[in-house]
């Protein structure tokens, strides 16, 4: 879980600056440096390549993890299982050939 809560706080931090830039684009709209349409065409420009960022980010994550379990290869329930099934037959042989 680890990485979705980094990719979480990456998302977060992309959002802090998404506010931060409406807040510059909101003064310089004040100061009569940009126009209300221009501003408001910069902040949806921006917020559009960040969704774009944010799902390529996601995309990328998505696949580096999915390679990482395709290398790890977990074993599944089943395996355990037998597994569990093996130990068992090999206590029990052992205690028969330890018995007087």
């Amino acid at each position: 879980m680890e990485i979705f809560d980094s990719m979480r706080k990456v998302m977060m931090a992309g959002l802090g600056v998404q506010e931060k830039l409406k807040e510059v684009v909101d003064e310089l709209v004040e100061k009569g440096q940009l126009s209300d349409s221009q501003g408001a065409t910069l902040v949806k420009e921006w917020a559009e390549k960040a969704e774009k960022s944010s799902a390529e980010i996601q995309k990328a994550v998505t696949e580096a993890v999915t390679k990482a379990m395709e290398m790890v290869s977990p074993p599944s329930k089943a395996d355990v299982e037998e597994l569990k099934k093996q130990v068992q037959a090999l206590s029990e042989r052992l205690d028969k050939l330890e018995r007087p």
